[in-house]
């Protein structure tokens, strides 16, 4: 199967800003109905936005304002969760050191199939892999794109407190129909 040029310049550091609909989506999913969630490649802050939204307390940070996920100084004792988008290209890191920190909840937006490849597999084997929500429509990335998207994304989510088989999820298909935690 192959990929479809989408006719846009792919951007620096992936920064491609998540729809509030997606963030929103994680809403029914998360562990507990309050946290101290980082979000730790944030771009302008549309995810932050969201998340505040659901009534939680959101820190932002990215790299670009000085805030590199991978040196913060921050004690992540101070979140319960860290929600984001990774940069693709960076995924399976940022999952690792995510899961490294002292939070109950680790959810990142990634591409459906992320969990397919063999050299990952040791992220989903982990017994904190609790669930995988399936995004029912595609993600339109750029506002002004005249076609359709072409990957599926899902919610990876990893907690502290999981027992059991990781559980498979969907997603709603509209803003609307995503309920507050």
């Amino acid at each position: 199967m192959s990929q479809r040029d989408s006719g846009y310049e792919r951007k620096e550091r992936d920064l491609y800003e998540t729809p509030e609909w997606v963030t929103l989506a994680l809403a029914p999913h998360l562990y507990e109905a309050t946290f101290q969630v980082w979000e730790p490649a944030c771009g302008s802050g549309k995810m932050v936005r969201a998340l505040e939204k659901l009534g939680l307390t959101v820190f932002g940070s990215d790299i670009e304002t000085g805030n590199d996920f991978f040196d913060r100084s921050c004690d992540p004792t101070e979140f319960d969760a860290i929600i984001t988008n990774p940069p693709y290209v960076a995924a399976s890191e940022f999952i690792v050191h995510a899961l490294d920190q002292n939070v109950t909840t680790v959810a990142m937006l990634l591409r459906t199939d992320f969990d397919h490849a063999k050299s990952r597999q040791h992220l989903f084997q982990d017994s904190r892999f609790a669930k995988k929500v399936v995004l029912t429509r595609r993600i339109k990335w750029f506002e002004d794109s005249k076609g359709q998207p072409s990957f599926n994304h899902a919610w990876f989510i990893w907690e502290s407190g999981h027992v059991g088989p990781p559980t498979l999820a969907y997603g709603p298909a509209h803003v609307g129909d995503a309920p507050k935690p």
